[in-house]
């Protein structure tokens, strides 16, 4: 959760741009063969291959730009999740700063649903909420001080966007804070519940039901084929956990074990064991082989499989289409706003990769990003566009993008316009299909 999508735009890029043809190709190519997408070496190999699944800090010895999964709630007492409104224009009575504090209660017979802690879920602990701050240092650090692009101050040529999952809000107050310390309170640009593009919200059954024709919950023999290859694995599991063989959530995906057993490792927890048998805990390599499974999962749900691109469009085409227009906007002198922050979700970013069609697919980690640049060499010269996916240049597979540093913004631009139409009007001709 928490994700974040940055696109900051500067000019006067001393760089060799790239241009391209006028033809755009819109179809779907097929990410780069790797470990990932591998399911023999994914049932039968070891290890994650240097994915890190130990906490939100790195060792110093781990290379730049490697994976991290980390970092999940766990416990949260040490920090306060603050809820209340306050009247704004013209300013009124001021509110107290009022959080929450999670607790049960004897009298209530019924027990609250999984981990029983101090977590409201969904929410950010406290050492994921220092790193949104640092997150956000680290952006200013760059993008004012170094290249002297952001304004030394919040104001009209900044905005921050979010989700109407809460989680988002926690991440981007805090990242805020990293970057300018506010003294006044700041917005965050918000969707109605319901037709949210970021998250995404809006209906669109054409997409959902492709996806659970070839993915999640499906028959489709590609996909359920790793599921029937791992039965024993899930009987360790399940034998450990408790959980009953017949559950159809824990057994459609490794999603919930993925995410059950990756929480205890970010915290340094040890890998559970039995109540009933506490000798029968679940071993490393166990946890190892279902951190692959669900890396294989991610990248045939969102790269591996032909029809990912159509779902991906449907699903999330909307937001592609506020970025283009966001883009044009500025190049156009029509909005003064010249770095727009969304924070978003795993699933968010999953899609834009999937739309991108980036050549290496992976399970989107906690605080991952998508950065994009927009650069000009000057006022009525042509712009182009780099595009960062974890610090790094992005590598799409399809020949319309290619290796995106300093492509022609044009190109880009029809890329998606061919996908999603303008104002997204080829993702409402599928939805309602």
């Amino acid at each position: 959760m928490g994700s974040t999508l940055v696109f900051p735009n500067i000019r006067d890029a001393d760089r060799e741009m790239r241009v391209e043809n006028s033809t755009i190709d819109l179809s779907w190519h097929p990410p780069r063969k790797t470990w990932i997408n591998d399911l023999d070496h994914i049932l039968n190999g070891t290890g994650t291959h240097g994915f890190y699944f130990n906490g939100s800090a790195l060792p110093s010895t781990v290379p730049y730009g490697s994976y991290n999964w980390c970092n999940m709630p766990w416990d949260c007492n040490d920090e306060g999740l603050f809820y209340y409104g306050q009247p704004l224009n013209p300013a009124g009575n001021n509110s107290a700063n009022a959080y929450w504090i999670v607790f049960t209660s004897d009298t209530n017979p019924f027990a609250p649903s999984g981990f029983n802690g101090t977590c409201q879920f969904p929410q950010i602990t406290k050492e994921g909420l220092d790193d949104s701050w640092q997150h956000g240092k680290d952006i200013f650090g760059v993008y004012h001080d170094l290249l002297g692009f952001l304004p030394s101050e919040l104001g009209d040529k900044v905005t921050y966007r979010v989700t109407n999952n809460v989680i988002t809000s926690q991440v981007a107050g805090m990242l805020i804070g990293g970057m300018y310390s506010p003294k006044s309170p700041a917005p965050l640009r918000i969707q109605p519940k319901g037709i949210d593009s970021l998250e995404p919200q809006y209906s669109c059954p054409a997409a959902s039901s492709l996806y659970s024709s070839y993915g999640v919950g499906g028959n489709a023999a590609n996909w359920t084929k790793h599921l029937t290859e791992v039965k024993s694995l899930y009987t360790s599991l399940d034998a450990i956990s408790g959980v009953a063989s017949d559950s159809i959530d824990w057994h459609k995906s490794f999603d919930h074990y993925y995410d059950s057993l990756s929480a205890r490792q970010c915290h340094a927890k040890p890998l559970p064991c039995s109540i009933n048998d506490p000798s029968k805990c679940v071993t490393q390599a166990q946890a190892d082989t279902v951190y692959r499974l669900g890396q294989y999962e991610y990248s045939f749900i969102h790269r591996d499989s032909p029809q990912s691109l159509q779902a991906a469009v449907g699903s999330y085409g909307v937001w592609l289409a506020e970025l283009a227009q966001n883009i044009r906007d500025f190049a156009s002198g029509k909005s003064p706003v010249i770095y727009r922050h969304n924070v978003a979700h795993d699933g968010s970013v999953s899609r834009l990769l999937s739309i991108l069609q980036v050549d290496v697919m992976v399970w989107v980690g906690m605080g991952s990003e998508v950065v994009f640049e927009v650069y000009s060499r000057g006022y009525g010269e042509k712009n182009y566009i780099r595009i960062l996916w974890g610090g790094q240049i992005l590598q799409s597979s399809s020949p319309a993008l290619g290796k995106v540093d300093m492509l022609e913004l044009d190109v880009f631009l029809d890329y998606i316009d061919g996908l999603v139409g303008s104002k997204a009007s080829k993702v409402v001709d599928y939805c309602d299909s």
